[in-house]
């Protein structure tokens, strides 16, 4: 393995979330009278932090969303979380070999750790996470593309971002990865290749990362 750390992304790589997620933003925008399609909420805000769809909807239309516009949002992803959330098909094989190697890993998400834990605890993957290897982008108070949460994450887990290696599924995530200095691959299963510019690798299906990862 020549990374010293792998770092997941959440939402599309670890939990199988996006679809869900972004059905329900789209609906509860266009609901608010922000006008909004499925495929727009995915090119805006997948793998954004919440505050970038405030900031948009304010930078479109001048208007602000409600104030309880984050906390009816979340309650309504989690509960379809808990009707139909899946993680993503092959992801606990890669776990797997990576501890089988003693390879470090953790994920560093867009979401705020509520969203991260919620998720994990569904899908099971919650065994596969201690607290400690779990950073959200409330930790450091500016989501992607900023670099800052996959930096603070390398710092929290000792290694230096030349040695560590992103995997993402979102432009806003390639880029914060690269911003960052680090190495990143993309997993193609939503976005395609030519909308994720600048990585390292590609691939399409969960058991092809072991072979990027080396």
């Amino acid at each position: 393995m020549r990374y010293d750390l792998i770092i997941f992304d959440n939402d599309g790589v670890l939990v199988d979330s996006e679809p869900i997620s972004n059905t329900i933003l789209s609906g509860y925008l266009t609901e608010l009278g922000h006008a909004t399609s499925y495929e727009d909420s995915l090119r805006d805000y997948m793998g954004a932090a919440i505050h970038r769809v405030h900031d948009l909807i304010q930078e479109r239309t001048g208007q602000a969303l409600p104030a309880d516009f984050d906390e009816t949002l979340h309650a309504r992803i989690f509960a379809a979380f808990e009707r139909e959330l899946q993680p993503v098909a092959g992801v606990t094989d890669v776990l797997g070999k990576l501890v089988a190697d003693g390879v470090p890993y953790c994920v560093a998400s867009s979401g705020t750790h509520e969203r991260i834990r919620v998720g994990h605890l569904r899908t099971g993957l919650d065994e596969w996470f201690e607290d400690e290897w779990v950073f959200s982008s409330e930790d450091v108070g500016r989501g992607k593309p900023a670099p800052d949460l996959f930096l603070h994450a390398a710092e929290r887990m000792g290694v230096a971002p030349e040695r560590c290696v992103v995997v993402e599924d979102s432009p806003l995530g390639v880029e914060a990865a690269r911003a960052a200095g680090m190495d990143v691959y993309a997993f193609t299963a939503m976005t395609p290749a030519e909308r994720l510019p600048g990585a390292n690798g590609y691939f399409g299906d969960m058991g092809q990362l072991l072979g990027l990862l080396g």
